[in-house]
């Protein structure tokens, strides 16, 4: 772990009101361990079946965000339990979180994820579907599943103008739908690569892996 790295991005987090999710996806159980014994407490996993063995095995006070694809038929095995669901991206699916929590009589957070990228190898929804999803959530009677913010992921290049331009987009879209009823407060944008551009751009949550844990296994 680069305890060093760490403390320089906990006081920039500090200072900016940026939510630090440490990536801890490959990493074992030892790693998430020492960061939760200096105090840190939101860990990000991509994987359904890794989530709910490191989740079994470490603290019950640790925030656990899941920020992969998910597929529906896995969601129950991690609702009982996730802190933040970052990457919904159909009506679809955001019934199925709402229909698994109401077993457990549970409120389940979710970001609605948007394609920024240019790579076609990413997921998530465009601004039409964005619209979409969100004018079927408003009509709809679903009450275990809470709609709290955007995420997205900019494109893997080394253009960081372009990459300045995917962050404005997606914050223009927080404002864009975000109504007195409907808040989304959270914008879950930037990673070891790209963080600095965006909070620069109004990110208020940042999803960091390799800069903490090192390069993954």
């Amino acid at each position: 772990m680069n305890t060093e790295a760490y403390n320089v991005l906990v006081n920039e987090c500090t200072q900016k009101k940026v939510t630090l999710v440490a990536v801890s996806k490959t990493k074992p159980v030892e790693d998430i361990l020492a960061l939760y014994e200096i105090g840190h407490r939101d860990f990000g996993e991509n994987y359904v079946q890794e989530l709910i063995e490191k989740q079994r095995r470490l603290p019950n006070d640790i925030r656990w965000h899941f920020i992969g694809h998910l597929q529906t038929n896995k969601t129950k095995q991690i609702v009982s339990f996730v802190h933040l669901i970052h990457s919904v991206d159909s009506f679809k699916l955001l019934k199925e979180i709402n229909k698994q929590s109401e077993k457990i009589n549970k409120v389940t957070n979710c970001l609605l994820q948007v394609h920024i990228a240019r790579e076609e190898t990413k997921f998530g929804l465009d601004e039409n579907e964005l619209d979409e999803i969100i004018r079927e959530f408003d009509n709809s009677t679903m009450k275990h599943v809470n709609v709290v913010g955007l995420m997205g992921m900019a494109s893997f290049t080394n253009n960081e103008t372009q990459i300045r331009n995917e962050f404005k987009y997606l914050k223009s879209l927080q404002t864009k739908f975000s109504t007195v009823n409907f808040q989304l407060s959270i914008l879950s944008m930037g990673m070891t690569s790209d963080y600095t551009i965006a909070i620069e751009e109004g990110s208020n949550m940042i999803r960091i892996g390799s800069l903490i844990f090192g390069e993954r296994n």
